[in-house]
């Protein structure tokens, strides 16, 4: 493990040992969080050519996998063959948590059932993250985030009302699906201390996205309302749009009646919080394509920097849209190293998002960079963790096992 900071500490997760197999984005996604609050993982990859993540991203700079691979481990095993699933199985046995992303039913192929593996070590989380989940009439189907996006509800409401739904511009249902699986080994975790027992985490695409559309369906049960796409704004909550500048667009969140009157004053038009179109939350949603034509008419004559410096003096929620460049220049980003810089072996300087949520007293940190190459870690692992000589490693390799 090419460590970036020997010094840093590792974290509230430290001593615990994760073994993540699978490939792209969900099940490693919650490897890196785990790994990035101090957990060893050790991430599987096939001896041939490794996760598929390693080639995503803008052609010659897949930094996906940089991003994705960081404080983990690399070995290899090929886990269609029984020399592979055994040292799957012999690290699984020494583990507190296993991460697979697979379709379900091909641990139970491969000879790792859940029942089998928690048999052997009875502490085991299992976290089985899939497109529909572990039961279901839809279990079986192959799932990306994609689907779980358009299952889960998100789909249909992103966009323009008079075009198809949009996509967010990143793989938001993969997220999330890693995200609540890491939520639920967090807590398997805590139930592991009063219980000494392991128990499966189930966390599928579809579910993941469903947790976080808020009110959706029971708009639709007991309202009657059927959320459609609205394109930049949510429907009845007014003023919250994006507003267009002299040299681009501005982002204005006054839906609060106390702030929509400080920016009627900074509009220097009183008179609409007084206005009975406008002066309660209801009534601007009623009359909201009114009310942004006023504010975007006002907006257009403002720069980005004259609106930013207006709303943050008046106390009115607002900001630009940030890029990149914004981003790495930005103060805040900058006090709260929201963004990290780290030694890279081939990209030199590489910046990051940092760990995230920030911990006071036992913050998680980035130890190193994303292996180079599958496998760079098998002497290490496969020696220290099974016991392994240079001979027997040098006879798998042969037999193409790792």
């Amino acid at each position: 493990m090419n460590a970036s900071s020997g010094s840093k500490p590792h974290g509230p997760l430290d001593g615990i040992t994760v073994v993540e197999m699978g490939q792209l984005i969900a099940g490693p996604f919650c490897g890196q969080l785990l790994g990035d609050f101090g957990a060893d993982v050790i991430k599987v990859e096939s001896p041939d050519k490794g996760d598929a993540l390693r080639q995503w991203g803008q052609p010659g700079y897949p930094m996906f996998w940089e991003i994705l691979g960081r404080n983990k481990y690399s070995i290899t095993a090929n886990l269609r063959v029984e020399g592979g699933q055994a040292l799957a199985r012999q690290l699984i046995g020494k583990a507190d948590i296993l991460i697979e992303n697979f379709r379900p039913g091909t641990l139970e192929k491969w000879g790792m059932s859940p029942e089998q593996l928690m048999k052997d070590n009875p502490r085991l989380i299992i976290v089985r993250v899939s497109g529909y989940g572990q039961t279901g009439p839809y279990s079986s189907r192959a799932g990306f985030g994609g689907i779980g996006e358009a299952m889960g509800g998100w789909r249909s409401i992103v966009g323009e009302p008079d075009r198809s739904p949009s996509r967010m511009g990143v793989s938001i249902g993969d997220s999330l699906a890693a995200t609540f699986a890491c939520l639920g080994a967090l807590a398997a975790l805590e139930a592991r201390h009063k219980t000494g027992k392991g128990q499966i985490v189930d966390s599928s695409l579809y579910e993941a996205v469903l947790h976080v559309m808020e009110s959706l369906v029971p708009d639709y049960a007991i309202a009657d309302f059927i959320r459609e796409r609205s394109g930049s704004i949510l429907p009845g909550v007014a003023p919250s749009n994006v507003y267009p500048c002299k040299d681009g667009a501005f982002l204005i969140a006054a839906n609060q009646d106390s702030v929509f009157t400080r920016l009627c004053d900074v509009m220097e038009r009183p008179d609409l919080a007084k206005d009975d179109r406008y002066a309660t939350h209801t009534a601007r949603g009623k009359h909201q394509k009114m009310l942004d034509d006023i504010i975007a008419e006002w907006t257009k004559d403002h720069t980005v920097n004259a609106l930013e410096a207006m709303m943050a003096e008046a106390g009115i929620p607002a900001g630009r849209m940030f890029r990149p460049a914004d981003m790495l220049a930005d103060p805040q980003f900058k006090a709260r190293d929201s963004l990290i810089e780290i030694e890279h072996p081939k990209w030199g300087k590489l910046p990051m998002q940092n760990v995230f949520p920030k911990l006071s007293g036992t913050p998680g940190s980035i130890r190193s960079v994303a292996p180079l190459s599958p496998g760079v870690d098998n002497q290490k692992i496969y020696s220290e963790r099974l016991g392994l000589s240079e001979a027997d490693l040098a006879s798998l390799k042969q037999d193409g096992i790792i």
